[in-house]
């Protein structure tokens, strides 16, 4: 790496919009966050699945056909 041109790696204190915090390293002292691993539906499994059906099953469906 060439001298003097990297900005500095330093610790960096991430704060979620839900609380909660902790510390890792980048060249910012701190970071805001939206959303993070502990309040992401996808982490937390509270991730919801819309199952839409094609239109065979709409059609099955609406005739009573099943």
């Amino acid at each position: 790496m060439k001298e003097g041109i990297h900005p500095d790696y330093m610790e960096c204190k991430v704060t979620c919009a839900c609380g909660n915090s902790f510390v890792t390293r980048s060249t910012k002292p701190e970071l805001r966050l939206d959303v993070c691993s502990a309040c992401h539906p996808f982490f937390t499994g509270q991730q919801k699945f819309a199952h839409r059906g094609g239109r065979v099953e709409k059609f099955k469906q609406k005739y009573n056909l099943d």
